[in-house]
């Protein structure tokens, strides 16, 4: 027999509240299903299926541990509690804008947060000049072995996105092995929105800590409509010409919610000072032993 277990959340911060709102009743309602069927969607290596369990006491001292690291941030995170407290695969996502064998590297800016003269004549121009950069954004996230409801160490993740007028490079691109607590800790910026979907990194997860090693997962990980919204009003974001799409437009945000997986990143400033940099929290979960 399954067991639900459940928290009432309050969202903070959403201009999106049907979105948020219907992915929660997507997530509940499907949630039972997946833990007791426990199907595996994505990708498979001939494994049909995994015990039925409840992951929800070790992933939260999983996030706890995560937290404790660096301090309280939830006065400006727009959710109280992580996410996703649940044995459930993440689901696959395309893997566009894709270059393979990015460098090991923990911070991926190469020179993404430099400073962007904005109304400038040139640099020499004295008081007309304002200084700007892409938000730092402190990218925690937790690999969970679904077979077993642990964190998944010696795992090489890559991650990419665009920079803060949406568009795709050289930059922004690495690559870090899961520590022993399953954690891959990225340094990157909040991403520009781009017009292939709603605003979201990309991710690929390892099945070890070889960057030649197979794959078990490729996905997308998204932001809330309110958080894209308030940094697109910023310089340099607010020169991005891209095509806004929101979380409830985008097929592949809706296809993630299907399964009981929430993808959407938990974003805390930090020191309450949203421009100071933010840490995003995000956990994921795959099956190390089904490979693409």
């Amino acid at each position: 027999m399954c067991s639900l277990h459940s928290t009432q959340h309050n969202l903070l911060d959403t201009d999106n509240s049907k979105v948020d709102k219907n992915m929660q009743i997507i997530s509940l309602a499907l949630f039972s299903i997946a833990i007791c069927r426990s199907a595996l969607a994505y990708p498979t290596d001939g494994l049909k299926q995994l015990a039925a369990r409840d992951c929800s006491a070790e992933i939260a001292t999983f996030n706890l541990a995560r937290r404790e690291r660096r301090g309280d941030f939830s006065r400006r995170s727009i959710y109280p509690t992580m996410k996703n407290l649940t044995c459930i695969l993440a689901p696959e996502a395309s893997t566009d804008n894709y270059i393979a064998n990015p460098p090991l590297r923990q911070d991926v800016t190469q020179g993404q947060t430099q400073v962007f003269l904005i109304g400038c004549v040139n640099s020499f121009t004295d008081g007309l000049c304002i200084s700007f950069s892409g938000f730092a954004l402190t990218m925690d996230i937790g690999v969970l072995d679904v077979t077993t409801c642990q964190p998944l160490p010696n795992a090489m993740v890559e991650i990419w996105s665009p920079n803060a007028l949406g568009n795709y490079g050289t930059f922004l691109r690495g690559a870090l092995t899961t520590a022993s607590n399953g954690i891959a800790e990225f340094q990157t910026i909040f991403p520009g929105y781009t017009s292939e979907g709603a605003n979201h990194i990309n991710l690929l997860v390892h099945t070890s800590s070889s960057a030649t090693s197979s794959v078990t997962h490729a996905g997308r990980v998204f932001f809330t409509d309110k958080w894209t919204t308030i940094v697109a009003m910023q310089p340099p974001y607010n020169t991005n010409t891209h095509e806004r799409i929101t979380n409830l437009d985008d097929p592949v945000y809706a296809a993630a919610g299907k399964t009981g997986f929430y993808p959407v990143i938990d974003v805390a400033s930090i020191h309450d000072d949203w421009p100071e940099g933010m840490v995003g929290y995000i956990t994921v979960g795959v099956n190390p032993k089904a490979t693409h």
